[in-house]
């Protein structure tokens, strides 16, 4: 059963959807991850809110090739499906001769060494949250970010489950407005060019687009090391309820 943290800011009632990602995650690298394969993309696709119910998954081998494997997961609850999750790992080998034209540079900000914000009332997050950023502020959003709870029983968590769980939130930076959270995302996509090293994620948001009540946004992912990957999230306009900055 989950706990009571696993609850959604939408809803008190309702899963939070970072946890789909995570326990796909923790599933899909249980069981097909091995030495020199590297978790390069994971697709969370949200079908459904779901109320604070156990969650089920079902895994499946799509493809295993020389250099690449790809695996699915199906997240249901005893009222049906919830979320289908995609897995691509890549064959790790030699990094190819030359610089790139492009690169995605290191941002300018330390880890953090005060304490996390506290919300004075109201949905409290499940993890350390640091604000480099205020909500909502024009400008790209950027926050700083760290697990507090294992996601199951008390297995530590992954690298790679830490960085699922941690994308969910490009949807919130990336889409938040001046007058607070109007979308709600229908999926994510997490790209990565090497796991995150420590227990603290960066989330910088770096592209929003909107028409008609539905956007993309787009954040870059930085460890103290420096930027490790990207998230995509589609959104769609939430009428019923709109985050407050």
């Amino acid at each position: 059963m989950p706990a009571p943290h696993a609850r959604s800011p939408w809803s008190p009632d309702m899963l939070h959807g970072r946890l789909l990602g995570g326990l796909a995650a923790r599933a899909l690298e249980e069981r097909y991850a091995e030495p020199g394969l590297h978790f390069a993309r994971l697709t969370v696709d949200l079908f459904r809110n779901s109320p604070l119910l156990p969650v089920a998954v079902e895994t499946s081998l799509v493809r295993d090739g020389r250099r690449i494997r790809v695996a699915d997961a199906v997240l249901s609850t005893d009222q049906g499906p919830i979320g289908r999750v995609t897995a691509v790992l890549l064959r790790q080998g030699e990094q190819p001769e030359g610089d790139q034209s492009i690169l995605t540079p290191a941002w300018d900000e330390h880890p953090p060494t005060d304490a996390p914000v506290v919300a004075p009332e109201g949905w409290q997050p499940p993890f350390d949250l640091w604000r480099v950023t205020e909500w909502g502020e024009p400008g790209p959003g950027r926050v700083w970010m760290r697990e507090t709870h294992p996601l199951v029983d008390d297995e530590p968590v992954t690298p790679v489950v830490r960085a699922a769980l941690a994308a969910d939130f490009a949807s919130p930076l990336a889409n938040v407005g001046t007058s607070g959270l109007g979308f709600i995302n229908a999926d994510y996509t997490l790209t990565l060019a090497r796991l995150p090293e420590g227990e603290l994620i960066g989330v910088e948001a770096t592209g929003h687009l909107s028409a008609s009540g539905v956007a993309t946004g787009q954040v870059t992912m930085h460890d103290a090391a420096g930027p490790f990957g990207f998230c995509l999230v589609t959104a769609v306009a939430n009428p019923i309820a709109r985050l407050s900055r």
